[in-house]
């Protein structure tokens, strides 16, 4: 019989499961993990350094670069502590219009997780699912702000404009029929917050879809079931947040125990878990999208019956209109000033964390009363999980090691900040 043998092995970067920039030092007995260190640092890219070089509003883009798959929900957390620190009022419409699009932002996370996920374990059909609904999602970031993905669309004060009045459509082109055409544009016939309405009519159908291929999928249950245990008590101490966590059953969720915005307005429920495996952590996640669906229709059905402002007017921290500044000298003046200076903030701290589709993504401000930050700290959901990877997967056998990142739903840009 061959002798098994201990030996170090490298788990990526290049591994299609370490998504490119994860490199894992291995200890193998055999196939089974021993250690697993994890090596990060090869997408750094010093977010938090760059912010204390640059007026407060010109650090809003990186904030999309941090999870670049949950790219307003960053921002959120950003002009939360800013808006601490400045003690502005935001309008009550923005504060709908943000939630709305934190729990956009959350479906189109879990969706991208749910393909990469499967995919990296076997499963490719719901990969192509996914992007079908991920697709649409991404046509309402570019009808708001103008980008697919790095929106830039919150601002301190609110959002950077109300939503248009107008889906864009699709144009002829030789590559496509009449018939898919007129498909393709059947939802883009009204404004945005029709086309999303109709989004979500359809939405819990598609959630229909995955979960037939997936959830009573007996091989999806045999590489997902037992996999990656982590016990409530044990979560708790490592620091788990968002899904990891409440996979393990434990019911936190700042939309709940922390509400920001308009959170205590709206109803939808917390899914968590009994097991705390990966399979536990999937059906969590599922149930999430139905949760946040309902929401963002809550939202829209607001939205509808509400019209008003969607930034504040304290014009020392956000511009006045194209019209002002070409009727008053003071608008021109502020908007020149905001654009070359930007605005100083008195000193002092603030911490704000949102429930972010990954868990509790926080960002700590220090001001020392000037027109950038002093410190910026960012509290990355992914850390915390990634530090776990070496207690989660020892004594698994290396094909369950991919199983544990993609549970783990790790996205680099927040843990090499």
């Amino acid at each position: 019989m061959a002798e098994i043998r201990n030996y170090t092995m490298n788990f990526g970067p290049q591994h299609p499961a370490a998504h490119g920039v994860l490199r894992l030092v291995l200890e193998m007995d055999g196939e089974v993990i021993q250690q697993a260190d994890p090596h990060i640092g090869l997408l750094h890219r010093a977010t938090e350094k760059l912010a204390e070089s640059k007026p407060y509003n010109h650090s809003i883009p990186y904030m999309d670069r941090l999870d670049y798959v949950s790219m307003m929900c960053n921002e959120h957390g950003y002009v939360l502590a800013l808006e601490k620190l400045l003690g502005v009022d935001v309008p009550l419409r923005a504060q709908y219009i943000r939630v709305m699009f934190s729990e956009i932002t959350r479906i189109l996370n879990h969706l991208m997780w749910l393909g990469a996920h499967g995919l990296d374990i076997g499963a490719m059909t719901v990969f192509l699912y996914c992007f079908r609904e991920r697709e649409d999602l991404m046509d309402c970031y570019e009808a708001v702000s103008g980008a697919r993905m790095h929106a830039a669309y919150f601002r301190p004060g609110g959002v950077y404009r109300d939503l248009p009045e107008q889906m864009p459509q699709y144009d002829q082109s030789p590559l496509r029929s009449k018939a898919a055409l007129t498909r393709l544009n059947s939802d883009r016939g009204g404004s945005l917050l029709d086309f999303i309405e109709a989004f979500t009519s359809r939405f819990p159908g598609c959630v229909d879809d995955y979960e037939t291929l997936l959830t009573d999928n007996r091989i999806w249950k045999q590489r997902t079931v037992g996999i990656g245990v982590v016990t409530a008590e044990r979560a708790q101490a490592l620091g788990f947040t968002g899904p990891m966590l409440r996979g393990s059953g434990v019911e936190w969720d700042l939309r709940r125990k922390q509400p920001y915005e308009v959170y205590d307005r709206l109803d939808f429920s917390i899914p968590v878990g009994t097991n705390g495996d990966s399979y536990d952590r999937y059906l969590v996640r599922v149930a999430e999208m139905r949760e946040s669906n309902r929401i963002v229709k809550q939202c829209v059905d607001w939205l509808r019956a509400n019209p008003g402002p969607v930034i504040s007017d304290d014009h020392k921290i956000t511009p006045p209109t194209r019209l002002e500044m070409k009727e008053d000298m003071e608008a021109m003046i502020h908007h020149f000033k905001l654009f070359t200076e930007g605005y100083s903030i008195p000193a002092g701290e603030a911490y704000a964390a949102v429930e972010h589709p990954k868990g509790e993504f926080g960002v700590y401000l220090v001001s020392d009363g000037a027109n950038k930050p002093y410190r910026m700290k960012i509290r990355a959901p992914g850390f915390a999980h990634l530090a776990a990877l070496n207690e989660m997967c020892q004594g698994h056998m290396l094909a369950d090691l991919v199983t544990i990142i993609g549970t783990q739903d790790i996205v680099f840009g927040e843990i090499d900040r």
